[in-house]
């Protein structure tokens, strides 16, 4: 948990808190970011590029950049299908869409867009791009997914999904990344444009129906009959997000005792409870943020909400109100892999280095592989695409898992699926996700986990990336002897930019911020929560003798 909870933590967002929409958006047309200043230049994260027009840092010149970039990117890569777009609710998707089009269309990129003008989750654009490669050798199609996910409201965000259908790898973000910057510094020398009005009746952009065959494949990936048999009740909070257009032709297709609790969709989230810092925020994991669903848990069977692209997914019991990312992640792997007899025997378990080892427990006692990342779903995306893993999840309450057949289903994190899966569970066992994971721990034992921030300069937050495990000199953790200090993911070999101290009950793991003065601890004990704070201690101990040796050297 946060250290610093904010006192209007868990309460409805006041009036003051709402952000300036004219302000915004104007902010976004008039603002020019400086290219020099390493705030407003173009940055792909783990999620693209995201940033707030009040910061300079999601303006109108950066969608220009970007999407000029991502056309550059195609043509020489030779990608010359259709580019799948989606938009969420946030007050900068609509004017940084607009953009983009006037660039595509300009590029003579045929363009996917909602036929309705709606909005598009990111899972639904990964599915729509599989469904459409599928047995495809050439013409094959990408995706763009307008949105900074569960950020503010006043936070822009623009991501690229290539033809593998998930989040691209580092060395296209980097690309586009560079390229990007570099029409900035070239007052956009090599820019093809054209108006908005004149793109919106280019022959380029084509309505495309996304709900429809995502809704009527979804029996494939999750057993809805199951679900519509026992009754399970349903409760569903989009958010606010992209979803919302979704659930009630789910609702309908397959007969679903499910309520939709808020179907609002307003910009400022001014229907939101305020996250842990003050701040509105559409975080499905919180407790603050999910105040009023964990509110209605005793109306529900199980209930659960989404973010803004709704790639994540919260759920909440009867039994343990909002479940902890992890908690859930352990429970889905564990039914999953029980309840799915067309699955390989040999497809893996996938999680990030700083997922809970409740995971590694459960996949022991599956017998099944375990798979460890790096943070970011693009590690996973090879694994789902052809099977060698059935379930891939992150501690930050993104997942994905194959269809019930074995094959793809998507290669991005999908929190509609994830609720539903939290509904079959309750179906077929009679007992919601929050009983089935106290049934795990009498079995496996009990994790305390948790994450803290800790301040750090743009120099220590460079150190750590670079740490290596001579440097961080511990023989002991919490009483218990060091088994191992890792810088890479054992999964797959990739330095995660951090270390990872772990010994037989706890571990620590520290990695920097990209975008904040801060290193982020992740720590888990299976002894106490008292053990629990010791590990923290001693990651923070370790780390500040680091940084003060380099400092004093």
């Amino acid at each position: 948990m946060p250290e610093n909870v904010s006192p209007f933590a868990g309460k409805p967002a006041e009036s003051s808190m709402l952000v300036n929409l004219p302000r915004l958006v104007t902010a976004y047309f008039t603002g020019k970011p400086d290219p020099a200043a390493p705030a407003q230049r173009v940055a792909f994260g783990t999620s693209g590029h995201r940033g707030s027009s009040f910061d300079n840092a999601f303006n109108e010149a950066h969608i220009l950049a970007i999407s000029q970039a991502i056309c550059h990117h195609r043509n020489q890569s030779g990608i010359t299908g259709p580019l799948f777009v989606g938009i969420d609710t946030h007050a900068l998707s609509e004017p940084a869409f607009a953009t983009a089009l006037e660039v595509f269309s300009a590029n003579d990129v045929d363009v996917m867009i909602d036929e309705h003008g709606g909005y598009t989750p990111t899972p639904v654009i990964s599915h729509a791009i599989l469904t459409y490669n599928k047995s495809r050798k050439s013409g094959l199609a990408d995706g763009i997914v307008i949105t900074p996910s569960h950020n503010p409201p006043e936070d822009g965000g623009f991501k690229y999904n290539p033809p593998s259908g998930g989040p691209a790898d580092t060395d296209v973000t980097d690309w586009i990344e560079r390229t990007a910057n570099a029409l900035l510094e070239n007052n956009f020398d090599g820019l093809r444009r054209i108006p908005y009005d004149r793109a919106r009746k280019s022959p380029c952009i084509r309505r495309h129906d996304y709900i429809s065959p995502y809704v009527a494949d979804l029996e494939n990936v999750v057993d809805m009959d199951a679900i519509r048999a026992s009754g399970v009740k349903i409760g569903i909070d989009p958010l606010g997000g992209a979803g919302v257009n979704f659930w009630q032709p789910i609702i309908e297709r397959y007969g679903l005792a499910a309520t939709i609790v808020n179907d609002t969709i307003d910009p400022t989230f001014r229907f939101m409870t305020v996250d842990w810092d003050g701040k509105i925020r559409m975080d499905c994991s919180s407790p603050y943020a999910m105040t009023r669903l964990i509110a209605l848990r005793d109306k529900f069977d199980v209930a659960f909400a989404n973010d803004t692209d709704a790639d994540r997914h919260g759920i909440v019991t009867r039994s343990n109100g909002l479940m902890n990312p992890n908690h859930y992640l352990a429970v889905a792997i564990s039914y999953l892999y029980e309840n799915r007899p067309n699955w390989s025997g040999g497809c893996a378990v996938g999680k990030t280095i700083v997922s809970s080892d409740i995971i590694d427990r459960v996949a022991a006692k599956l017998g099944r592989k375990l798979v460890e990342v790096p943070v970011g779903f693009k590690w996973f995306v090879d694994g789902l695409n052809d099977g060698s893993l059935g379930f891939a999840g992150e501690e930050s309450a993104g997942a994905s898992f194959l269809r019930r057949n074995g094959s793809v289903w998507t290669t991005d994190k999908d929190g509609l699926i994830l609720g539903l899966l939290a509904a079959e569970i309750t179906a077929k066992t009679e007992r919601d996700p929050g009983e089935i994971y106290d049934r795990l721990t009498r079995e496996l034992g009990v994790p305390f986990y948790d994450r803290i921030d800790a301040p750090a300069t743009a120099e220590q937050r460079k150190l750590l990336t670079a740490l290596s495990p001579d440097q961080i000199g511990l023989t002991e953790l919490a009483g218990e002897p060091i088994r191992v200090t890792l810088t890479a993911a054992p999964g797959n070999g990739v330095q995660f930019g951090g270390i990872k101290v772990i010994a037989e009950n706890g571990w620590f793991a520290a990695r920097p911020s990209g975008t904040e003065d801060v290193y982020k601890i992740y720590a888990e004990s299976f002894r106490s929560e008292d053990h629990l704070r010791h590990i923290q201690q001693a990651a923070k101990d370790a780390l500040a003798g680091v940084f003060a040796q380099t400092k004093a050297g």
